[in-house]
């Protein structure tokens, strides 16, 4: 070819399809549509989404947190099943928010992908959007980034920030807890979204399992275990703390149960947790056996069983479980919150042995 007909460089060559993103939005809409609330202005196309703070709050405060799925989208992009992921990437978030007491109000998502399918993302953003109905939260922007010749074509990341908003004399934390409040335990849908790499360490590249394989002890494959979405505890914390006197929350995730509730201990204090009280579901005692996997380093990598923590008043224990169970959330007493020995220690205790682990 000549200079003169020689086609030049394109945004599309460089492997960047305009044309696919925006049928990838005409296809997501109807989902992300569903996921609003009465304060959204606007709608979907801008620039930056609007809400409007209505409500009588006398002093709010906003609280925001950010997180992402993590390598349990391997799992999801070695079946092609992407519906599911989207309820992972809300939970981790708008469960962490309401651990201080605040009320999800609106995530916004980013997706970063190595090639944009319009029905991949409109996938993806499906699990996003049901996420957000059932944390009561508005969906009310994202990104969609390609990524060629960064991420292989099939590979995508997910990630999330959400705000939420609580009143300042109704903040929980650390400060409210005292000598003599229980701490109740509500369970978790399975791994939830954390120990991932461990996991498919383990049941994959040791135990040379298959995705699709039927594995008795799950009742379904081992695919459909590894994606069980996260339970979203948003409206059943928030439940809990407008019936009873929740002292503070705590999301059990990377760190495990034990670590996570020690950033809700105050100095001087520590929660005494008793294994006894319940039997972690059967994949931990898979992975723990096909990897020979130390007690001490499954408690460190995954929630055991144990997705939300609630302590609260010691009046309230009976009150709190029947609200959590009239939601329809198993829920325990897990142990007691007791003054510590050692001020500067350990400010969780796991004492006991699992039963039938």
């Amino acid at each position: 070819m000549t200079e003169e007909t020689t086609p030049g460089a394109s945004y599309a060559a460089a492997g960047v399809d305009i044309e696919a993103g925006d049928k990838a939005v005409e296809l997501f809409a109807p989902h992300a549509k569903r996921a609003t609330r009465p304060e959204v202005l606007g709608g979907l196309g801008g620039f930056a989404g609007l809400f409007a703070l209505k409500g009588d709050y006398k002093e709010p405060l906003l609280a925001a947190s950010t997180d992402g799925v993590g390598t349990k989208l391997a799992v999801a992009q070695a079946l092609d099943k992407h519906d599911t992921v989207g309820l992972d990437l809300v939970a981790m978030v708008v469960d962490d928010l309401v651990v201080c007491g605040a009320e999800p109000l609106f995530l916004q998502d980013y997706i970063a992908v190595g090639r944009v399918v319009p029905e991949r993302v409109a996938e993806i953003v499906s699990g996003i959007a049901e996420g957000c109905v059932q944390a009561g939260c508005a969906l009310l922007g994202g990104e969609t980034a390609e990524h060629p010749g960064v991420m292989a074509d099939g590979d995508y990341d997910l990630s999330a920030t959400g705000i939420g908003v609580v009143e300042a004399d109704k903040l929980l934390g650390p400060d409210r807890v005292r000598p003599g409040d229980v701490v109740i335990a509500m369970r978790s849908s399975g791994l939830h979204s954390n120990g991932y790499s461990l996991a498919r360490k383990v049941l994959l590249e040791i135990g040379k399992m298959s995705l699709t394989a039927h594995v008795d002890e799950f009742s379904r494959s081992l695919g459909e275990e590894l994606l069980e979405p996260t339970r979203i505890y948003a409206k059943d914390c928030l439940a809990l703390a407008a019936e009873t006197e929740v002292r503070t929350f705590c999301h059990v995730t990377g760190g495990g149960l034990a670590a996570n509730l020690a950033r809700v201990m105050p100095k001087g204090l520590v929660a005494e947790l008793d294994r006894t009280t319940w039997s972690p579901a059967p994949v931990f005692g898979l992975i723990a056996q096909r990897g020979r996997v130390e007690r001490v380093e499954m408690e460190k990598t995954f929630n055991m069983g144990v997705g939300m923590v609630a302590i609260v008043a010691p009046e309230d224990v009976d009150r709190a479980l029947a609200v959590l169970t009239a939601r329809h959330i198993e829920s325990w007493t897990l142990g007691t919150v007791r003054k510590a020995q050692d001020a500067d220690g350990e400010r969780a205790l796991l004492v006991g042995d699992h039963p039938r682990f």
